[in-house]
């Protein structure tokens, strides 16, 4: 009998093997859990915690995936932070993915109760790890129209994230961006529909949270309508209890249905909501406790935004500003720039009874129950070596790129110009870019265009660049059959602005006065039209990476199928949903 159980343990163990061996080690589907185990994991730490660790677990502090010595100064205030202050959570700025990977397994391993992780994958993991997939900003997935996308950009993003190591994005952005002259929310924006953007964003949020990433709703309750960039000030946003109801509160209240995980407050004044003076959204117990937590219901954590930005820098001390957070409702403080006076003076306001420490164990309560769901309580490593099957797929990176194909869209092609024909045409070229370093910032474009064509001039040239360099280029380009502008202007924290350079908007004008068709490529925010209405042809790209320029030039060409549609009006010129078809060279005959 024992004989026949061996052999029969022996068979067993050989099927196993067999069948592990003819698994792909990429398949990876991080589960999210939460049940008795869970629960009784949070409980039985939470009462083993003392009032220095609760406090610590509620905040957050930066580190980057970068290669560092383990005796550099670097690790040793990361191991400070998370051996001796206890905190809860660290947010990855920056790095490459096997150093990502590594490092957070590093920092884990210092770490008595685990670690969240976070970062902002906005536009997926390559938003901020080097070598991960990059995907197009929110508004492209907007001009798609389509779930499936917004799905499987979340999909994506959450294997990869966990993959290295990342828990929870903060993402998607869930403003409506219904300002053209908002500095810094833009592209990065679904659109100006809070229907379309709610559709999208719990397309995303579904596609993280199934696959084991906590997505994150942000910028509540809501940064679409600001022309200024609370990294630097503090904005208002002055619409009634009415119009915020059907624009910036409808995505998310529907991410709340839908049960996303997480919420980041904004550093806006909002008067219809709370009308204190200088107290930003963040920091408002009207707008986390009374609207957020109670009127919409939300269980699961607030986090804040960047407690370094201008929004409540400019305002406040960082000791009062993280007290005033969580007497708002706060569950975690991020980026606080003085995280060890911060902790100290958290823990002085418990005992000084400006905070009581029922209020504390609520929020570690919640951030206990999401390190639970994720399973962090029994597993907390990632398996390094098996990054380069889990990270940059050629199937995930192929799809990324359609993703940024379908989302080009043609606003205007006034006399059929589109597509070009290439090789019998004298094409003139500028790349312009607003910002000081960005010379070279369409050079991927033209690169691509002088492999189609054999007749291009090009010309560079960015915020620094000369007025009497750009009248000679304009001069030279007057004997092309047709011009083309390449119009890159980041979007960036602390920028104060995405438009363009007004000696750039003079040349396009210039331009368009004369006989020559004019081509305007728009490699970032949708708005430039309003600047030169009479060009021939208008595209919005959305985005400025090399694959979106590559994409762009094949469209230009009729290589591929345009059929992307206008996520945002362009005030006074095209509605919402406009967009111009255009099929295939020698595939159908062009639509418009």
């Amino acid at each position: 009998m024992r004989e026949m159980r061996n052999k029969f343990f022996l068979a067993s163990a050989i099927l196993l093997l067999f069948l592990a061996s003819c698994s792909p080690r990429g398949v990876y589907k991080p589960k999210l859990f939460f049940g008795g185990s869970e629960m009784s994991w949070v409980e039985k730490t939470l009462r083993r915690m003392s009032l220095e660790e609760k406090i610590g677990q509620m905040i957050a502090c930066s580190y980057s995936g970068q290669f560092i010595n383990k005796d550099s100064d670097t690790l040793q205030r990361l191991k400070h932070l998370i051996v001796e202050r206890k905190i809860g959570g660290l947010i990855l700025f920056g790095g490459q993915v096997y150093e990502t990977a590594y490092l957070t397994n590093a920092v884990q391993k210092m770490a008595k109760i685990p670690l969240l992780i976070a970062s902002d994958f906005e536009r997926g993991a390559g938003n901020q790890i080097q070598g991960a997939i990059e995907f197009p900003p929110l508004m492209a997935i907007g001009a798609t129209c389509s779930e499936e996308q917004a799905y499987r950009m979340g999909k994506i993003t959450a294997l990869e994230g966990r993959a290295m190591g990342v828990h929870m994005t903060y993402a998607p952005v869930a403003d409506v961006n219904i300002n053209p002259m908002n500095p810094i929310i833009n592209t990065r924006s679904i659109g100006e529909d809070p229907q379309e953007v709610s559709r999208l964003a719990i397309a995303f949020i579904k596609g993280c949270q199934e696959n084991g990433l906590i997505a994150t709703a942000k910028h509540f309750p809501g940064h679409g309508d600001t022309d200024q960039d609370s990294h630097s000030v503090l904005p208002t946003v002055s619409g009634d209890r009415s119009r915020l109801e059907k624009v910036e509160l409808y995505p998310f209240k529907k991410a709340i249905e839908a049960g996303v995980q997480a919420i980041m407050t904004a550093h806006l004044q909002l008067p219809a909501l709370d009308s204190t003076p200088n107290l930003p959204a963040t920091l408002s117990p009207l707008i986390l406790t009374g609207l957020l937590r109670e009127e919409l219901g939300f269980k699961g954590l607030i986090v804040t935004d960047s407690m370094g930005m201008g929004g409540v820098t400019s305002l406040y001390s960082p000791q009062e500003a993280a007290l005033k957070a969580v007497q708002a409702g706060v569950d975690m403080v991020l980026l606080p720039p003085a995280p060890d006076e911060v902790i100290d003076s958290l823990i002085q306001a418990v005992k000084l009874g400006q905070i009581s420490e029922a209020r504390i164990s609520a929020s570690v309560r919640r951030i206990l129950e999401a390190k639970a769901r994720l399973g962090l309580h029994k597993t907390r490593l990632v398996d390094v070596d098996a990054l380069d099957e889990r990270v940059a797929t050629k199937e995930n990176l192929e799809l990324a790129l359609k993703m940024h194909e379908k989302a080009i869209t043609l606003v205007k092609n006034n006399g059929g110009i589109l597509p070009l024909s290439g090789l019998n045409q004298k094409i003139a070229v500028f790349s312009l870019s607003s910002d000081p370093d960005g010379y070279f910032a369409g050079r991927p474009f033209v690169q691509q265009i002088e492999k189609r064509s054999s007749t291009v001039f090009s010309f560079y040239a960015d915020s620094s660049t000369g007025g009497e360099l750009i009248q000679e280029a304009a001069q030279k380009a007057r004997e092309a059959d047709v011009i083309v502008f390449a119009l890159f202007s980041t979007l960036r924290a602390w920028k104060g602005s995405v438009d363009l350079e007004l000696k750039h908007i003079e040349l396009v004008k210039q331009a368009a006065a004369n006989s020559a068709p004019v081509v305007v490529i728009s490699f970032g925010s949708p708005y430039f039209l309003k600047h030169f209405p009479d060009v021939d042809c208008y595209i919005c790209a959305y985005r400025w990476t090399p694959q979106v320029q590559e994409g762009v030039v094949k469209a230009l060409f009729g290589e591929i199928e345009i059929k992307g549609r206008l996520p945002v009006s362009l005030p006074g010129l095209y509605p919402l949903g406009h967009g111009l078809s255009l099929f295939r060279k020698n595939e159908n005959t062009p639509s418009f």
